[in-house]
């Protein structure tokens, strides 16, 4: 099964946007009828989690879309605001910045002459790898993270 790069990032911009719904309704919860903190931790994380993944994704298809640098780091940042991502997802279909496939192959572009477009197709080419290193770089950053704590209590 071949997940077009229009497909990986609209998938994670919906997941995001769910998982603040879920958040920010587990808040609302919290502060009213309460709900017990082990159903918060679950919510929490599986947002935080969420959050990686998007930036990873966005990441990803920014530089196979070949976004300027810009614009990646807004579909980054724009995790951070509740709903963003959903209402980036569809302006950047609009556009067609989400059009086309995964570059695997090098073009005469002269982009793809740059070592780190040579990287790039190389782990693009082999998607098990790719996701394995994704994934362990989300779950790094994730447990790393879990352990630093809520930013509230960081530096205290």
């Amino acid at each position: 099964m071949n997940v077009s790069p229009a497909k990986l990032f609209k998938f994670f911009a919906v997941a995001e946007m769910i998982t603040w719904a879920m958040l920010i309704t587990g808040l609302i919860l919290r502060a009213t009828v309460g709900i017990p903190s082990e159903l918060f931790t679950v919510i929490g994380g599986s947002h935080g989690f969420t959050f990686l993944g998007y930036g990873v994704v966005a990441a990803l298809v920014g530089v196979n879309q070949r976004w300027k640098l810009p614009k990646i780091v807004l579909g980054i940042a724009l995790a951070i605001v509740p709903f963003a991502t959903f209402p980036f997802e569809r302006s950047l279909a609009k556009t067609n910045s989400l059009a086309g496939d995964w570059r695997t192959t090098k073009t005469s572009d002269p982009r793809d002459s740059g070592w780190f477009d040579s990287l790039f197709r190389w782990f693009i080419a082999r998607p098990v790898i790719l996701v394995l290193v994704l994934a362990l770089t989300v779950v790094s950053l994730f447990s790393t993270l879990l352990v630093l704590g809520p930013p509230s209590e960081w530096g205290k």
